[in-house]
């Protein structure tokens, strides 16, 4: 795997990285030693962007990230985020962009992980409460004072981008992007983070496990897994989607890989760096390949014919504060 720069800051990430929500929290059952494996072998082969939030558990991810990795700290770059308020306790109380809480939330985080720095920082959910720039200002605090090394800021449009850029200089914008959700090609985010130097991490690269062709029916997905509940995982929806999936996966065997290396492949193909989820050592192992897979103009133009802006069923749904 190699390096990107993300955005113009100076901050280098692995060109591809690992969201590690799924271990801790909603998407059905976990085995904390499969993850704390799954975790040590995404460093080994070089996926070093661990992306993590107060909100997966609460504080269970980032926790789990500290038993895991705390010996390997210099090795990978470290992404967490902020914006429901919690107590102590795990509590919740929506969101709080205020300057006091956002202290509060990053000096937790930095004990949770067993840290001394978070890598990258994020504003997970604007809070509407709050004007971008005092949340921004307090994160530029963190800063300044050796706590956080770069910022930025999830799921917000272009306006609020630029607020917040212009406030201190944010390193990425992390919105969901895949075949299945294009809108950031379309609503100016993909334009403004371009324009402005701001680099792009795109969550649930992979539709929630949809876009894989893993999944044929909600029916199959655990009773506490959520995705129960969203709509594209609606037995109609879902027997739509996978019209479009059946069709990728004829254009990824034809290149002898599977249809989730397909999809991150075309990801990378768009100057983002994706983080697909994983529990389990064998799809990291498959997604990581992705990075190497060369897509041609007119694979490119084949897959923009299959899964065009819009071609999902069903609204992604997701949202409450999660990558």
């Amino acid at each position: 795997m190699h390096n990107v720069e993300l955005g113009s800051q100076g901050l280098s990430v692995s060109a591809q990285g690992l969201g590690a929500m799924g271990m801790s929290v909603w998407y059905g059952p976990r085995d904390e030693r499969e993850s704390i494996a799954t975790l040590n072998e995404a460093v080994d082969l070089g996926v070093t962007h661990i992306d993590s939030a107060e909100a997966y558990g609460p504080f269970a991810n980032e926790k789990l990230l500290g038993r895991a990795l705390g010996r390997r700290r210099d090795e990978i770059t470290i992404a967490t985020k902020f914006a429901t308020e919690f107590d102590d306790d795990g509590t919740a109380h929506g969101h709080n962009g205020t300057p006091a809480y956002a202290h509060r939330a990053i000096d937790r985080s930095l004990g949770h992980l067993g840290v001394d720095v978070v890598d990258l920082y994020y504003l997970h959910r604007v809070d509407p409460k709050v004007p971008i720039e005092e949340t921004i200002g307090a994160m530029s605090e963190m800063v300044q004072a050796g706590k956080v090394r770069y910022i930025g800021v999830c799921e917000t449009d272009p306006e609020t981008i630029r607020r917040a850029h212009a406030t201190h200089p944010l390193a990425a914008v992390q919105s969901e992007y895949s075949l299945f959700t294009r809108d950031v090609e379309h609503n100016g985010v993909l334009d403004t983070v371009r324009e402005l130097g701001i680099g792009f991490v795109a969550f649930s690269p992979l539709g929630r496990g949809l876009l894989t062709g893993a999944i044929n029916s909600a029916a199959e997905l655990t009773a506490d897994d959520a995705r129960r509940n969203l709509p594209r995982f609606a037995d109609d929806n879902i027997a739509a989607n996978l019209r479009v999936v059946d069709e990728l996966r004829r254009l990824a065997q034809s290149k002898e890989v599977t249809p989730a290396q397909l999809v991150l492949a075309w990801l990378h193909h768009q100057g983002v760096v994706p983080i697909p989820g994983t529990k389990r050592r064998t799809y990291l192992r498959q997604n990581a390949q992705a990075a190497a897979i060369r897509l041609d103009p007119e694979e490119l133009a084949r897959i923009d014919a299959i899964a065009p802006h819009g071609i999902a069923a069903g609204h992604r749904g997701g949202e409450r504060p999660k990558s």
